[in-house]
């Protein structure tokens, strides 16, 4: 089964959820991804979702220097970015509740 188009709506949520409990960066959004499971998720998959929600108008990014020397990106979500994650957390939980009616019914 090809899961690219579900695991890339997925994957944008789960991103902007992060970002929406604080100011954060790629690598500590990977590490996190991956902490809860996302394993075989690198930063080479994270960085396109991020320029989409930017471009999107989801998130908002600022550079700064980092305490270990290159410049760091940081992201902070926009209002139309936690409007569009409550959104995408309803459409999620509804789908998925049709799904395991269906999939899983006895």
């Amino acid at each position: 089964m090809d899961d690219t188009q579900l695991m890339k709506g997925i994957l944008e949520g789960c991103v902007l959820s992060i970002i929406s409990e604080k100011e954060t960066y790629g690598y500590e959004i990977v590490t996190r991804l991956v902490d809860e499971g996302f394993s075989e998720l690198g930063e080479g998959t994270l960085y396109p979702v991020l320029t989409r929600l930017e471009k999107k108008g989801m998130i908002k990014c600022r550079k700064q220097k980092s305490p270990l020397g290159p410049i760091r990106k940081y992201y902070t979500i926009s209002d139309e970015g936690c409007e569009w994650l409550e959104t995408v957390k309803g459409v999620y939980k509804s789908t998925i509740d049709i799904a395991n009616r269906i999939l899983f019914c006895k």
